[in-house]
């Protein structure tokens, strides 16, 4: 069943035309995923669905009664209720309820002499008892402490004036109200932004199992592969509608641009030969001639032409290196950090070696980004030490883009860090990262959350910095400039270390994870689909490895060559003896060959020496065969060593 219809939907702002005869068709049951680069319409077309803007014109058709609920990326609290009093506002009809058939015992026990206003009362509150089971009136409470906890909230926030939580926070508020109200149709918009990575996990699991049906915006497409059974794409002002997840729409976008293109070059192919014929025609200059080449105009001019396709602008870039570092790239120990109200982290130990791409991940508020600001000196460590290795040039992205200049234009922002560029090279930069034409001399202040991390972007890859430190880089990147971003850092001859919530950012990037706790890192090795393989199994983290002097490398380093030379004298004599064996068995075989022939025992004092000698050959072989079996094993155990 059709849960929801738009057709032909206009939306302009001033000449700006954001949505061109938009068609959309949502089925009930249907999580649908929407997709498309930042300010293409995407929050612009929700706000039309939901009544908060009207469009310019077109139609929305929706199932009779429908109940919608709405998440914007601006969460709105009460300024008097607590969080949990919040979500508990969502079932005041219920609470009304209970309160009413409380009233009614009440007024049952005191009608007890009179059948007529018994048998009445009895009938409402047998209504209301069932009305008030069928809603879960008496699993409210679990299911708000349930949403709570899932939204990550502690118990002691329960209690905590909602106006006084931060901006996210405040956010996770609303959506877990908004999941409580269980609207047919969900309008998510970014719902996984403030969310850490145990959050994100179980409303992935409460949207899977939810009854209604789901219309999403996220940049997050290992969310959108989680939840979603088709996806929408707003391109250039419409809509384009795929079945699957995130991972099947862009491998279907991918072959049906292909095969758009394919077509339209196939056409001009064959535009360009009638052309071609026509001109001819017309160069006979004959009656003849002439007609046959205005009846093929004709003809032409009744081809539907079809349109170039076309995609937005995404971005196009790749990290390079100044200088190569030695092996050890970053080695930490013993690292601390606290507030006067809270330990952060102690014990931290990490070694980073060349080449290394580690995802850094944990809760929120567990100090990852403070973990950063003590690396590159923004703050200071309580203890520890840290030592850089040779040649390391460290660069820093923050998520937040605080190190920009708001009353900068983009042009200067990037050129006073870069002034022995000249202008034309600092807009070629630039225009990689889309800020083409006047969009250099637009103030930094003016510019949004992605554009100033495209700025960031810019100033990080010229520097050209061995070690990058990045703290959410995909945060307010759309999708395309997503992957852009990956398949830069995948060609990147440096070393990685990295800050995200982005698990398929991850995926893509990474070849170990390390888990911040209060009390050190928990390393795994591989990506984030590796680490979830590894805590649902159970299995061991693969350990950190502690810091080592260079007195300790060298000695290493010489005990691997003592040991590389052992297997390899080993194995020579392992070689030696199994050629002995060989050439034994070639020798015994010689004997009994002569000892098989008649002839041999016409000599009989001959035939007795040579059975000797045949004997003795068994002999010999039998050591030589103990002898082999003890070095082969001898040979294992050292390879075993040396592992």
């Amino acid at each position: 069943m059709i849960m929801l219809s738009l057709q032909n939907i206009k939306k302009a702002f001033g000449s700006n035309e954001v949505l061109s005869g938009l068609n959309l068709t949502l089925q009930e049951g249907e999580r649908m995923g929407f997709v498309g680069v930042n300010g293409s319409g995407k929050s612009t077309l929700m706000k039309i669905i939901f009544g908060l803007e009207t469009a310019d014109d077109g139609t929305i058709s929706m199932k009779k009664g429908l109940k919608m609920g709405y998440l914007s990326q601006q969460g709105l609290v009460s300024d008097t209720l607590t969080v949990y009093q919040e979500l508990e506002m969502v079932f005041e009809p219920l609470r009304l309820m209970e309160v009413r058939l409380r009233e009614l015992e009440q007024e049952m026990t005191e009608a007890a002499s009179d059948p007529e206003t018994l048998r009445r009362l009895g009938g409402e509150y047998q209504r209301l008892t069932d009305e008030f089971e069928d809603e879960n009136g008496y699993g409210r409470e679990s299911a708000i402490l349930g949403v709570l906890a899932g939204l990550g909230f502690a118990k002691e926030q329960h209690g905590q004036p909602a106006m006084q939580l931060s901006g996210g926070e405040r956010t996770r508020l609303c959506l877990g109200r908004l999941l409580l109200q269980k609207p047919d149709l969900l309008l998510l918009d970014e719902p996984t932004n403030h969310l850490d990575l145990a959050a994100i996990s179980w409303l992935e699991k409460y949207l899977t199992e939810y009854k209604g049906t789901v219309l999403i915006i996220s940049h997050d497409r290992y969310f959108l592969d989680k939840v979603c059974t088709t996806m929408a794409e707003l391109l250039l002002g419409t809509i384009e509608q795929y079945t699957g997840n995130y991972t099947a729409y862009s491998q279907k976008r991918a072959q049906r641009f292909e095969i758009r293109m394919k077509a339209y070059e196939m056409q001009q192919k064959e535009i360009a030969r009638q052309e071609a014929i026509i001109a001819r025609y017309r160069s006979f200059n004959r009656e003849k001639s002439i007609r046959a080449a205005e009846s093929r105009e004709k003809r032409l001019e009744k081809i539907e032409r079809l349109q170039r396709p076309t995609e937005e602008s995404a971005i196009r870039f790749r990290f390079d290196i100044k200088r190569r570092t030695g092996e050890d790239v970053l080695m930490i120990r013993d690292y601390k950090k606290s507030f006067p109200d809270r330990l952060l982290f102690q014990n931290l130990n990490l070694h980073l070696r060349l080449g290394d791409r580690v995802a850094l991940i944990g809760p929120n508020g567990v100090g990852k980004s403070t973990f950063f600001k003590c690396l590159i000196g923004e703050q200071r460590p309580d203890g520890g030490i840290v030592r850089l290795g040779a040649n390391v040039d460290m660069g820093y992205y923050d998520q937040h883009q605080a190190h920009l200049h708001e009353n900068k234009t983009v042009l200067n922002e990037v050129w006073d860090d870069f002034p022995k560029l000249v202008q034309s090279e600092v807009r070629g930069a630039l225009g990689l990262f889309l800020f083409t034409g006047d969009d250099v001399f637009m103030p930094v202040s003016t510019l949004s959350g992605g554009e100033k991390g495209r700025v960031a972007l810019t100033k990080l890859m010229l520097k050209k910095d061995n070690l990058l430190l990045m703290d959410e880089p995909t945060n307010h990147l759309d999708m395309d400039s997503r992957e852009v971003l990956e398949d830069a850092l995948h060609d990147y001859p440096g070393t990685i270390l990295a800050i995200s919530h982005d698990r398929y950012f991850i995926n893509r990037f990474a070849n170990k994870v390390c888990v911040l706790t209060e009390d050190g890192f928990i390393e795994y090795l591989g990506n984030y689909d590796d680490y979830i393989e590894k805590i649902s199994a159970d299995i061991p983290p693969d350990g950190n490895e502690p810091l080592r002097t260079k007195t300790e490398i060298d000695k290493e380093k010489r005990r691997s060559r003592e040991a590389t030379k052992q297997i390899k004298d080993q194995s020579a004599k392992v070689a030696e003896l199994e050629k002995a064996v060989a050439d034994s068995d070639s020798a015994i075989a010689d004997y009994e060959k002569q000892l098989a022939d008649p002839e041999t025992y016409k000599d009989q004092a001959a035939a007795q020496e040579l059975n000797k000698l045949y004997l003795l050959a068994k002999e010999t072989q039998s050591a030589l065969f103990e002898e082999w079996v003890q070095e082969e094993e001898a040979l294992q155990v050292l390879k075993t060593a040396a592992k």
